[in-house]
């Protein structure tokens, strides 16, 4: 199946650190634009982060400076380090990617994996 698989959810203390993975499947064979998303309960989703192709990165004002996103060297594997968590952090974390593309169709779309919890308690 074609899609996103994140991981490095988990349960942590205001202050601490984790690291978010998030992993394309072996069909997809170029992504331009891979990204976060987070959405806490009962508030409106939030990009967090957004790596394009050449590297440019983009972070929410929120995260500046505490959190960095990252893309291995093939590119269709992204992280998002996250340090100094807050509370105000806590929230399913959902890896996006724009224009994939893959040898089993033509042109691309856009794909978001199922997502991981990131719980940060004070």
């Amino acid at each position: 199946q074609v899609g996103l698989r994140e991981s490095g959810g988990g349960n942590v203390q205001a202050g601490g650190s984790l690291r978010l993975t998030c992993e394309a499947s072996a069909q997809i064979t170029r992504i331009d634009v891979m990204g976060w998303y987070r959405q806490a309960t009962g508030k409106q989703r939030e990009a967090v982060a957004i790596i394009r192709s050449d590297g440019r990165t983009e972070y929410a004002d929120s995260v500046k400076g505490r959190f960095s996103i990252s893309r291995d060297g093939d590119k269709t594997t992204a992280y998002l380090q996250m340090n100094d968590l807050k509370p105000e952090d806590t929230g399913r974390y959902r890896c996006y990617a724009d224009k994939v593309y893959g040898s089993a169709w033509r042109g691309s779309f856009k794909v978001e994996g199922p997502g991981t919890t990131v719980t940060v308690s004070s």
